[in-house]
């Protein structure tokens, strides 16, 4: 996983509410087992029509969302069934963050475990947010992990929660498997001790 830096990126505005998990990446393409082309299947049903030709009217179709890290999303973003694939879809196409009001638990969990940012940000932000790119689709903000903070242009710094395990592995670049073997020494030394211990078929003495 790549380690989670700070990132300076224009916002993509999705100003949906209750998105969920089959919006982002319908059920249909949940067989697989790897992430790669899970870009192109993100948001299927809305980024093309009935033929499968692209819709230059939505927003992940225009060039400028290529070049992007960061999602600005409507409420309750991910609700819906639990579903790896979702961040993996989001990630695969580029997105590193995704801002919105609240966020589904499982979704949210999943997502930081895939080196996706979920950022909590106050409705009256949120708006703001929806207003600025309106107004300038460049509209660039700074997500700064370490600080746990949304960095507008003007200045102002909007603070988000991060679960303090989370922020670790993302910023160490790492999943649950990957922070349990940089341990493996000190694992191996515990049972290696461990056997010895139970190992009742050792004759006394």
């Amino acid at each position: 996983m790549t380690k989670f830096e700070k990132i300076q990126s224009r916002l993509i505005p999705l100003p949906v509410d209750n998105i969920d998990t089959d919006q982002i990446i319908p059920a249909r393409f949940l067989k697989t087992t790897t992430k790669a082309g899970l870009d192109e299947k993100l948001f299927y049903d809305w980024r093309y029509d009935a033929q499968g030709n692209p819709r230059p009217d939505f927003i992940l179709n225009r060039p400028e969302a290529r070049q992007a890290q960061i999602l600005l999303a409507g409420d309750n973003f991910g609700c819906g069934s639990s579903r790896e694939h979702a961040p993996w879809a989001l990630t695969q196409f580029g997105f590193r963050a995704v801002i919105s009001t609240s966020f589904a638990d499982i979704f949210r969990q999943n997502a930081l475990k895939n080196g996706l940012l979920p950022v909590v940000v106050p409705p009256e932000i949120h708006k703001e947010l929806f207003a600025a790119v309106e107004r300038d689709p460049a509209y660039t903000v700074t997500v700064d992990l370490e600080s746990q903070l949304l960095l507008l242009p003007d200045g102002r710094r909007v603070e988000f929660p991060v679960e303090p395990f989370a922020k670790y592995c993302l910023l160490d670049g790492i999943d649950e498997l990957g922070y349990i073997l940089q341990h493996e020494e000190a694992i191996r030394a515990y049972e290696a001790r461990r056997w010895i211990k139970l190992n009742t078929l050792q004759p006394d003495g």
